[in-house]
């Protein structure tokens, strides 16, 4: 079976949404829709362009993915649950709570699947870091420490996911959610927020451009810094255990700008206080491909076609991560 897909929003992560479906013998692209012309009107797919978000619906697809402003994600997403289309939808899944419920609500009522894009988790990096931290040998959790670092752009200031009534927030909700779930992910904890100190340091907009984060599960300590004036990007994600550390360092990206994607993983070495203590043997392993688009599109439609339970963005993992997002925002009083 061939599914029919739809896109609403054609943007960046439009576009990339767009070529993975393409690339997947199992799916067909029959329309688009994106309110800005500029993004449509000379790209090679502008024949299956539609004009408003309806009109993409009446095309009957089998399942629509979202990647339009964060504030109609809600509203899209339930629209397309009520008339029984399947959804997938980028993060972040709304731009609160409230909004989220009452999409869980939908998606409980529809028994349609419904998606988000978390495709960091696809990463390869990712998903060997989680079986060496589930197979046990590093012993207990004891911290992690993430950054994530934007080097901005000569028009930042302009980017619609800076104007808090589209995007819902600023740099934490853009980038930092993506590290706040693999926190959620890959140590299965629930973290309680310690503290949040979130700044607008130098873009001249009404949000965040820096988020340092403290965060608390039993005695599992976790920091993080979500910038967007870091002047590079930067990927950068630690684990200490008991018995040694596995590290994140760099992401692979379209532009590559985050690479290169690397695993650290070293044991701790007490036997010689000499020349082992502080140089433990590090296992570095190199990473050459990002398959995460073509991975999260398969999970996706393997849950439509072969009702195969999600096991990544579900609308659980989801809620759990923008209720961390919110309790962060609500801790560091920015928004009061």
């Amino acid at each position: 079976m061939i599914l029919k897909v739809a896109i609403a929003g054609y943007g960046k992560m439009g576009k990339i949404r767009a070529n993975a479906i393409q690339e997947n013998m199992d799916t067909e692209l029959i329309g688009i829709y994106e309110q800005n012309n500029e993004f449509i009107c000379n790209d090679r797919l502008v024949k299956l362009a539609v004009n408003d978000y309806d009109e993409l619906l009446a095309l009957k697809p089998d399942a629509i993915f979202i990647c339009a402003f964060n504030h109609v994600a809600a509203e899209y997403t339930i629209k397309a649950l009520n008339m029984g289309i399947h959804v997938f939808c980028e993060k972040p899944p709304a731009k609160n709570s409230i909004e989220l419920k009452k999409v869980i609500a939908a998606e409980e009522k529809s028994n349609n699947v419904l998606k988000y894009g978390f495709n960091h988790r696809f990463h390869y990096s990712v998903s060997e870091a989680k079986k060496i931290i589930d197979s046990g040998r590093m012993g207990k959790l004891l911290w992690l420490r993430g950054v994530y670092g934007k080097a901005g752009s000569i028009d930042y200031k302009d980017n619609w996911r800076n104007f808090k009534n589209y995007s819902g927030g600023g740099i934490l909700m853009d980038q930092g959610i993506h590290m706040l779930d693999l926190y959620n992910y890959l140590s299965g904890l629930n973290f309680e927020v310690v503290s949040a100190t979130l700044q607008n340091s130098f873009w001249p907009v009404g949000v965040e451009d820096n988020a340092f984060v403290l965060l608390q599960s039993g005695d599992v300590l976790a920091s993080m810094h979500s910038s967007a004036t870091q002047w590079k990007h930067k990927f950068l994600l630690e684990m200490c255990f008991e018995n040694g550390f596995v590290n994140l360092d760099g992401i692979l990206s379209d532009s590559r700008s985050y690479a290169p994607e690397t695993l650290v993983v070293a044991k701790r070495e007490f036997e010689d206080v000499t020349f082992a203590m502080g140089k433990p043997a590090e296992t570095v392993t190199w990473f050459e491909n990002d398959d995460s688009w073509k991975l999260e599109l398969e999970e996706f439609i393997n849950a439509i076609e072969h009702g195969q339970k999600l096991t990544h963005g579900t609308s659980e993992d989801a809620s759990k991560v923008l209720d961390l997002v919110e309790r962060i925002y609500s801790k560091s009083g920015f928004y009061d």
